[in-house]
């Protein structure tokens, strides 16, 4: 169930000292589409545990800084610039996008908006800690075991090889070799790029270059280990020490990703860390996490935002939306689009 109001009345709500328990995924409203007449940027939703979006009629006559306390800012001026977001197929269908995600994983959809607020004005390892916490949490959730318990994993393929490093002109070339499975990131692969990275940023002399073998990039994490090791608290605890996106943040400077095809979740999320990201066209880019009962885990919450906002990088992942590549380079998730860039 969703709630429609208007500003005032929303304001007139969160003066409720008990509004929170109201506006709640787990009271039966994880979403809450606000008509915004008014300016919202004095409210404090920071603990309202469901999605908030705010609906701009006329963005043109109104200030950005008056709806930056939504989670997502919608509305149909195609020259609108960020964070809002002017939705192809109408605002009223791309709410229903996001209302349909939100059926299936309210919980999932309510923790990705606290995270993207809570998480704005960290720093990057202080941003990853709060991603992997919350990934880890929901691991335990009704949401994610459901997906799970319908997911049957796929015999293991043979060879060990997921990575291979390069070294040529000043570069250190890093290519993701699992083309069989489209370059999905297994604890395997996770490790090869914690080693590859770390080499690149004991080398602060060369540029590192990231690419992918195939007909994708990287389809994301593997979803035959998702939610594979028994202990969620051991794996949060893996995955600040084995972090290929803490490793891509440190080097992201002199990093270039050339990206191609499938862009899904770590697909997008580790490269999104480069200085310059260039997309072959024909490439596409989402964030499926939360249809699972999750929240992005390879960093996705902290290196989106730092290139396109939170409030896109939550439409992104609470409306299951796939951007193609000129859409992802009017929103500035890619640097660039060259033909070349697939292996």
């Amino acid at each position: 169930m969703s709630l429609n109001l208007d500003a005032q009345s929303f304001r007139d709500l969160l003066a409720d000292p008990t509004a929170a328990e109201e506006l709640s995924a787990v009271s039966g409203s994880p979403l809450v589409v606000v008509q915004a007449g008014a300016a919202l940027a004095d409210l404090d939703i920071t603990l309202v545990p469901s999605v908030v979006v705010a609906v701009a009629r006329d963005p043109l006559c109104l200030p950005v800084a008056g709806f930056q306390a939504a989670d997502i800012i919608l509305t149909e001026d195609t020259f609108a610039s960020a964070p809002f977001v002017a939705p192809e197929e109408g605002v009223a269908e791309a709410i229903g996008r996001i209302a349909a995600v939100l059926a299936a994983s309210p919980v999932a959809g309510a923790a990705l908006a606290l995270l993207l607020r809570s998480s704005t004005g960290l720093t990057v390892p202080a941003a990853l800690i709060a991603e992997s916490a919350t990934y880890s949490a929901l691991q335990e959730g009704a949401e994610f075991r459901r997906w799970r318990s319908r997911h049957s994993p796929r015999p293991p393929e043979t060879g060990d090889e997921r990575v291979v490093v390069e070294h040529a002109d000043g570069e250190l070339r890093i290519v993701l070799s699992r083309p069989t499975r489209r370059n999905a990131v297994d604890w395997r692969m996770r490790d090869a790029l914690v080693s590859a990275l770390a080499s690149a940023a004991r080398d602060p002399g060369r540029r590192v270059v990231l690419s992918g073998r195939g007909p994708d990039f990287c389809a994301g994490g593997d979803l035959d280990e998702f939610g594979s090791r028994p202990d969620p608290a051991i794996a949060h605890v893996t995955r600040l020490t084995r972090s290929p996106a803490m490793l891509a943040h440190m080097v992201a400077a002199r990093t270039t990703a050339q990206l191609h095809g499938a862009c899904i979740g770590a697909g997008i999320e580790l490269p999104a860390f480069a200085h310059r990201v260039v997309a072959a066209p024909g490439s596409r880019f989402g964030l499926p996490e939360v249809r699972l009962g999750l929240v992005p885990g390879a960093g996705g919450t902290v290196s989106l935002p730092r290139r396109i906002g939170r409030w896109r990088t939550a439409y992104l992942a609470l409306a299951d939306h796939v951007l193609d590549v000129d859409e992802a380079l009017r929103w500035g998730l890619i640097d660039a689009v060259a033909e070349g860039t697939a292996m």
